[in-house]
């Protein structure tokens, strides 16, 4: 079993809790940061600029991506110049449609030749991924987001899939495949070991990583001694 120490893989915070992004930053072991309009709104953030403008000025030197939101090419285009605009650590994520299914991929090859670094975020099948590595590549840095846990929650093993998007970014040295939306600790085990770069995690399953590595018989004792004693705490009788 692999300690934290013995990771390729790029670990990411996932979230938009200022107070939860810093105390993650002081951990060396986080190598950057991603967030969403949708995380964004859940932690209360009602300025964008503001927000993002703030956390960069506390992050200034590990990669940051801060996503579009509109549902208009056009407009995602002027908002992902603006956002570029903002450092140097940017990361401009661009979903791989908008909300009528209509493709992004044209817009993410014209950022990415304008020399703008993106991340390509809401990818779910190997013909996405196909079709931002051709676009992208020889472009600015890139990367690309696919969502393994969303895939996991349908039933589907998203390993073989996430294998397989690792080979074809070989076709684009310029992308780095993200694993996203994990759903436990194994989670980060697994993309490591199928050699995907990066995995965005919340801080709930960061808080989990002292477990790594945990002898499993002291960890059936924890359990047990947990079971007891919240029995006896509740002061339970028969």
């Amino acid at each position: 079993m692999k300690t934290l120490s013995d990771l390729k893989i790029a670990i990411f915070a996932d979230g938009a809790e200022k107070a939860g992004m810093l105390e993650m930053y002081s951990k060396p072991y986080i190598k950057g940061f991603t967030t969403n309009p949708t995380l964004m709104r859940k932690a209360g953030v009602s300025d964008y600029e503001g927000f993002a403008r703030e956390i960069l000025k506390a992050i200034p030197d590990r990669p940051i991506s801060f996503e579009v939101f509109a549902d208009d090419f056009a407009e995602m285009a002027r908002q992902a110049r603006k956002i570029a605009t903002w450092g140097a650590n940017i990361r401009v994520k661009i979903p791989i449609t908008n909300t009528r299914r209509e493709s992004a991929v044209p817009l993410c090859e014209r950022l990415t030749q304008e020399g703008i670094a993106l991340n390509v975020t809401a990818l779910f099948t190997l013909e996405q991924v196909q079709a931002v590595v051709n676009a992208v590549r020889g472009g600015a840095p890139t990367y690309v987001s696919v969502f393994a846990g969303r895939v996991a929650d349908t039933g589907v093993d998203p390993v073989p899939l996430m294998a397989e998007a690792v080979r074809r970014l070989t076709g684009a040295p310029n992308t780095e495949l993200i694993w996203a939306s994990p759903r436990e600790l194994l989670n980060i085990f697994q993309a490591d070991a199928i050699g995907c770069h990066i995995i965005t995690v919340t801080n709930d399953i960061l808080q989990k990583l002292s477990l790594a590595g945990k002898d499993l018989g002291d960890y059936s004792l924890d359990t047990v001694k947990m079971f007891y004693n919240d029995g006896t705490a509740a002061g339970f009788v028969l």
